[in-house]
């Protein structure tokens, strides 16, 4: 990817360089551990450079070789950006891209380039980065993007933590407590929800007492809210 002459896209200190989802993280997540910043080069100057300026922010850093290479390591459970170098257009790294925006959507891509045309830069953004520089830059424009690259992932780490235990809450539900469920979040009345199940109105009065403890819902507003948040109430909270 990166030449040989690597160096060149920095400018002055040499060592300047720098998700709601429905995706599920393979371990809790951990918003508050310390940050990963992976690289994608097959340049090692450029590794060391960027490993300079990342160790003395204190973030951990992470190489590979390849988009495959990182696709392969397991999800991050802290927050965390890649940064793919992009030294020509090239169709298989875009893609590449592309595949790390739908497979790690918690995972910001920041991509670095000699390459300043309007049409690679375009791609790029298209192809998922949050952020396209053009090399030679200065630490005082990349550190910024890494910032707020992490800010993101720290919110996606948070937003799927959320989830997940809506999820755990949700599957503790019995049959009928998600039948009521689906039907009281789309406006129906304990009356209307017997009628459409064929049982009384104190029995769907009891499963509802149940199923908002289950849910931690303090308020039909919250149950319609954790409803929205797990998704479509006729969709994902199927009447079983």
């Amino acid at each position: 990817m990166a030449s040989a002459a690597t160096p060149g896209i920095f400018r002055g200190n040499p060592t300047n360089l720098p998700y709601i989802f429905g995706q599920k993280l393979d371990s809790p997540s951990n918003s508050k551990g310390t940050p990963i910043i992976f690289l994608v080069s097959d340049d090692i100057s450029e590794q060391e450079a960027v490993k300079s300026l990342i160790g003395r922010e204190g973030w951990h850093f992470e190489t590979c070789e390849s988009v495959d290479e990182f696709l392969a390591r397991p999800r991050a459970i802290v927050p965390s950006c890649v940064i793919l170098a992009l030294s020509v257009p090239d169709l298989k790294v875009l893609e590449g891209q592309k595949q790390i925006a739908r497979e790690r959507a918690e995972v910001p891509i920041l991509v670095i380039s000699r390459c300043g045309d309007v049409r690679t830069s375009v791609q790029a953004m298209k192809a998922g980065a949050v952020d396209f520089m053009v090399a030679p830059f200065s630490h005082e424009i990349l550190l910024p993007g890494i910032r707020e690259s992490l800010e993101r992932s720290r919110h996606a780490l948070d937003r799927e933590l959320g989830i997940s235990e809506l999820r755990n809450c949700y599957t503790s539900l019995s049959r009928r407590e998600r039948q009521v469920m689906a039907l009281v979040v789309s406006g129906l009345l304990n009356k209307q929800v017997g009628g459409e199940l064929g049982i009384s109105e104190i029995t769907v009065k009891a499963h509802r007492r149940h199923l908002m403890l289950k849910m931690k819902a303090n308020c039909l507003p919250d149950l319609v809210r954790m409803a929205l948040e797990l998704g479509s109430a006729r969709k994902q909270i199927r009447l079983a």
